[in-house]
């Protein structure tokens, strides 16, 4: 079950900045993404004394909280869509298409282009603006636009059977080149000048604005000088573009940094087809006297070992020996096909300046917060260390659980938290081999002595700190295990259920600590994590112990054809729903229809 104070610790100590945030589940799903101006203000929010049923059914599956921080609340908004659209949460019912926010279509490979409303980008003949939020904003822009440029708005076939100009040019809101009313060289002028508007371009544009409106000054025409002034008080208005989405559709990673001590923290966004849909990170050591040009660049080498990068990479500043670099993770994928084709090469970019640098800064603001978080999540990890005596705080807690029915189907499992957060990647799972029955404090026993053996004989670290689920008899077993393994001053643990007491070897008669104490909440959400896991497990050996008991008996379905069915199917029901065709082609017509007969009998 969520820890619901624990939820509110989370909350409270989330930055009051803009930015998504994540509810996540037991299993790491993404359940609901949000936005805010406050991330602090708005989670905290959702844990009102009488939430809607909403937020209750969204509360009831949240474990753990997550997010990511923007420049505004603009930004998060578009941030937010791109995110629901990639981990489409079950409770997020909008945003989970890409039809959320429209752009601006500007159809420069014709003659004479026009603009128009779009929900997609997908002409790589014509620039796209945008995207634009809320919607009247892209319309407003394009009336603008159509005034001040005179850009055509009407539709292709509308524009080619043209006799005479339409109502658009007597408002004032076309120049008409259906009709040839202005020459192929200005319209395309109009068109330049109505791009960089829509870019924000300023500057530039108000070089070519204020030459064109001290010509009409000169020339006495008062009111199309007034018309040039009058755009550039509007500029302003659409200056603001998001960094999170590009139309320029580019495949690359953005790549934030940040040292603090003796660690590193990295922060990358993927962005595809112009969109950040996702993000990773990771912290690593930073060796003394480690520049930041090495770190960053060993951990580039890493990271994109076992991937494939995109074409581009937006680092935050030069990497030692960039070139190599490029190089190594350049894929061989050739541009094109046939013989003669070359193969792509990686572009590493520091930008300076622009969008892109904006890119990385935000990228940068994120792996500051890395740090801020931890430092925030250190506390629990620091009251245990006091509670229970050691030296310095146990960065690496690895915890163990028991799950079996009746004896049947005994399993252990293990998962690991590093710097109080669920490290899933060193989670590992044990069927119980030597032990017959019920007995889960033998059970522990020997799942904590295959792990450790095998930790001794590879001369790999050692946890900082081992959780046990249970009293003072699996604290016992634990206790043994390493002993017979020659181990010694790894700090043990265990919590009892109910009563939610702490023993070690040293407090035998038990810790009591405040439900509200950082350190118990933390090991209440190791000793969760390591049942859920352990549940899993088991029950998946269940179903498939029940699994292949029904297969047992069947003329001609033998272990290799059983083998094969499970992994075509993964339930008995998946089998009573396929025809005798469908299972005919894993494990031949009659092995097939004595299956079927025997499923369906009464």
């Amino acid at each position: 079950m969520p820890d619901i104070e624990a939820l509110k610790s989370k909350a409270a100590a989330l930055p009051e900045k803009p930015g998504i945030y994540f509810f996540k589940n037991a299993a790491g799903e993404v359940v609901y993404i949000g936005k805010a101006r406050s991330l602090r203000n708005r989670v905290r929010s959702y844990f009102l004394l009488d939430p809607d049923y909403k937020v209750r059914n969204i509360l009831g599956e949240t474990t753990d909280i997550d997010y990511i921080l923007t420049g505004s609340e603009k930004e998060a908004a578009f941030l937010e869509n791109n995110y629901v659209q990639q981990h489409q949460p079950r409770f997020n019912l909008r945003l989970k298409d890409d039809k959320s926010f429209p752009y601006l279509k500007v159809t420069t490979g014709e003659k004479y282009p026009g603009i128009y409303f779009s929900r997609k980008v997908d002409d790589r003949r014509s620039h796209f603006f945008g995207p634009f939020s809320p919607a009247r904003r892209a319309r407003t822009s394009i009336h603008l636009v159509n005034k001040y440029f005179r850009i055509r708005g009407c539709e292709d076939a509308v524009f080619r059977m043209r006799k005479r100009p339409c109502l658009e040019h007597d408002l004032g809101l076309c120049s008409a080149p259906c009709v040839g009313a202005i020459s192929e060289e200005d319209y395309r002028k109009d068109v330049e000048n109505g791009c960089l508007f829509l870019e924000g371009r300023t500057q530039e544009l108000a070089r070519g604005l204020g030459k064109r409106m001290a010509d009409a000054a000169a020339a006495q025409k008062f009111e199309e000088a007034a018309r040039w002034r009058d755009i550039l008080k509007t500029v302003e208005d659409i200056k603001d573009r998001p960094r999170a989405i590009s139309v320029a559709l580019e495949d690359q990673d953005v790549v934030g940094y940040e040292r603090r001590g003796g660690r590193a923290a990295v922060y990358v966004f993927f962005m595809r087809q112009g969109k950040i849909r996702d993000s990773e990170s990771a912290v690593r050591p930073v060796p003394d006297g480690g520049a930041d040009a090495q770190v960053l660049g060993d951990f580039m080498a890493a990271f994109y070992g076992p991937r494939r990068p995109p074409r581009h990479l937006l680092l935050p500043f030069p990497v030692d020996r960039m070139a190599d670099l490029e190089g190594c993770l350049s894929p061989q994928v050739a541009d094109g096909a046939g013989p003669g084709a070359r193969p792509s090469r990686i572009q590493i970019v520091v930008p300076r300046a622009g969008k892109s640098r904006k890119l990385v800064d935000l990228a940068n603001r994120n792996a500051a917060a890395i740090f801020d978080r931890m430092d925030s999540e250190a506390r629990p990890l620091d009251e245990l260390a006091r509670l229970l005596g050691l030296s310095s705080k146990p960065t690496t807690i690895e915890g163990f659980d028991i799950s079996n029915t009746g004896g049947q189907e005994s399993v252990g499992s293990m998962v690991v938290f590093t710097d109080g957060r669920p490290h899933k990647d060193g989670y590992r799972k044990f069927k119980v081999r030597t032990v017959e029955g019920p007995n889960d404090v033998a059970s522990l026993e020997e799942v904590i002595g295959r792990r450790y053996r095998r930790r001794v004989e590879e001369k790999r670290p050692l946890p900082d700190l081992i959780m046990v689920d249970g009293g003072k008899g699996q604290l016992a077993a634990a206790s043994k295990a390493l002993a017979g393994l020659g181990i010694s001053g790894v700090p043990l643990v265990s919590i009892a259920k109910r009563e939610e007491v702490l023993f070690t070897p040293d407090h035998k008669e038990g810790i009591r600590l405040e439900r509200t104490s950082p350190a118990l909440k933390l090991i209440q959400a190791i000793r969760d994590e390591a049942h859920r896991f352990a549940i899993t497990y088991h029950r998946g050996r269940r179903e498939k112990r029940s699994f292949e008991s029904e297969l047992d008996g069947i003329p001609g379905l033998g272990p290799k054809k059983r083998a094969a069915l499970l992994t075509k199917y993964k339930s008995l029901e998946d089998i009573r729903a396929a025809n005798v065709q469908d299972l005919a082609l894993v494990i031949g017509e009659k092995p097939a229809a004595a299956l079927l007969l025997r499923l369906h009998r009464p």
